[in-house]
């Protein structure tokens, strides 16, 4: 099932037209076309194997596609790397925690900030000698509700938390796109509707694309969702779509 790509009207965050990507002869991702339209939420669901971190991988400029186009906010950007897609406006996040366990919180997001701009070269000022810096985790922080949580060091936040304090990280650059990559992975039960919540209270002008095996978090969150299946998209359309698909119970979900 190909997405129709809009021809008019406002220009999506992202478009991707007849990506295909293949290690020798193996095809992982095969003729896939999907739109991303400004402050939606999509949910990018499949088996295991279907694909789905090696098209976050093509999106980001990790892995360049073997056929087809990438579009961001409107620029092919197929070949760009991925700094170059991130300075559109672009932010991911990984599976595996990137956090500094033994410095705090602030620390984490000051040396977040710091790394966006030019003086992460100037290794021998102190942090207080830029105040621009210091504002923007300060703002950061406050708008994500750990402001008051600033001084704990990231090892003694729970797991949910410290998985909260990353997506922090990666609004660092303002980003209009934010790709989540199994952003729940290791999570309880409780902590997983935590991080619902905090994602469900970011700013409702940004535009998530997120990879999730967690049902009732995607559900949750977002409000479309692609189907992936051996590299190819099968369905694609509103949670309660998804819910009715037999297709998709019979793909995904093992049942006919």
């Amino acid at each position: 099932m190909a997405e129709t790509i809009p021809e008019d009207g406002p220009v999506p965050a992202l478009v991707l037209r007849g990506v295909s990507k293949a290690f020798g002869g193996l095809k992982v991702i095969q003729d896939l076309s999907l739109a991303v339209h400004a402050g939606e939420r999509k949910g990018i669901i499949g088996p295991n194997g279907a694909g789905k971190t090696t098209l976050f991988n093509l999106i980001t400029g990790m892995l360049p596609p073997s056929q087809g186009h990438i579009e961001l906010f409107g620029r092919e950007v197929s070949r760009w790397p991925s700094h170059r897609r991130a300075a559109l406006g672009m932010a991911r996040t990984f599976q595996i925690t990137t956090l500094f366990p033994k410095l705090s919180v602030l620390d984490n997001v000051l040396l977040a900030v710091q790394g966006l701009r030019s003086l992460k070269l100037s290794m021998w000022r102190f942090q207080s000698a830029y105040p621009e810096v210091q504002a923007k985790a300060r703002d950061l922080l406050q708008r994500t509700g750990f402001w008051d949580r600033r001084n704990a060091e990231v090892r003694h936040l729970s797991h949910g938390e410290q998985r909260q304090i990353e997506v922090v990280l990666a609004l660092a650059s303002d980003p209009k796109l934010l790709l989540l990559d199994e952003p729940v992975a290791g999570l309880s039960v409780a902590e997983s509707k935590e991080l619902g919540v905090f994602l469900n209270g970011l700013d409702r002008t940004l535009t998530i694309l997120m990879i999730e095996h967690d049902m009732d978090l995607a559900f949750s969150v977002v409000n479309s969702m692609a189907v992936l299946h051996s590299g190819t998209l099968v369905e694609d359309g509103t949670p309660e779509q998804i819910r009715r698909s037999d297709r998709v119970r019979e793909l995904y979900l093992g049942t006919a």
